[in-house]
């Protein structure tokens, strides 16, 4: 048995079948392949018991050191989402109306998206991820947390995953800049917005780009020769 200097425990997940682990990864592939950005939402309530568990599940992401350097934060207030949507606004037209980014905007065109984010507003709850530079310790010193970008990243992936799964829908607003959520939302100058997410159901009338995702043979490359049974 391995010495430790620090505390370990025993993992010992149950051992699936081949079957039966195939089974699982199938069926949750057909779950989200059904996955989609959502500019159209439902104002009908969703229950702050919802957005929880799904910080939970992003929660259980992989991080840098286990430093789990993010923070959700949630709100349902609308003067605080009309506040929210009118800076973003600001942001957006500057970008669709003034920023020179030819390649970037025709990269958007077939999204049909502007500067207008009604999404904001309408949606019943707006959760903003939060990447922890730094983090502060009781003692008033600041810890450095590492890999912050991917860590991060994972764990908003999980949050989306968490979302579909409970029959939710989101986006992943990310106006440019956001400090304005700082602002709005009172957080530390050790945290910066990292993704803006409207969370609800999808509006009846709720429509999104016919798209087609990137094949397997194309995101897929198999290197090494496949073992011969």
């Amino acid at each position: 048995m391995t010495r430790h200097q620090h505390p370990f425990v025993p993992y010992a997940p149950p051992r699936l079948s081949p079957e039966e682990s195939l089974a699982r990864g199938q069926e949750l592939y057909r779950l989200l392949d059904q996955r989609r950005s959502v500019r159209w939402f439902s104002p009908d309530p969703v229950p702050l018991e919802a957005i929880e568990t799904a910080v939970r599940i992003a929660n259980t992401a992989p991080s840098g050191a286990h430093h789990q350097p993010w923070t959700f934060v949630a709100t349902a207030d609308p003067d605080v989402k009309r506040a929210v949507r009118e800076a973003a606004e600001i942001e957006e037209r500057k970008f669709y109306r003034e920023r020179d980014a030819p390649d970037w905007h025709a990269a958007l065109a077939r999204l049909e998206t502007d500067e207008h984010k009604e999404f904001l507003e309408v949606a019943p709850w707006l959760v903003v991820a939060f990447a922890q530079k730094s983090t502060p310790l009781p003692d008033g010193s600041l810890r450095k947390n590492y890999y912050v970008n991917e860590s991060v990243g994972i764990a908003c992936g999980m949050f989306i995953t968490a979302l579909h799964t409970m029959g939710l829908a989101t986006l992943t607003h990310t106006p440019n800049p956001m400090g304005f959520l700082n602002e709005v939302f009172e957080r530390p100058a050790t945290e910066r917005p990292y993704i803006l997410f409207p969370v609800g159901y999808p509006a009846p009338d709720c429509e999104v780009p016919d798209l087609d995702r990137k094949p397997l043979g194309e995101a897929l490359v198999v290197h090494a020769p496949l073992p011969r049974g």
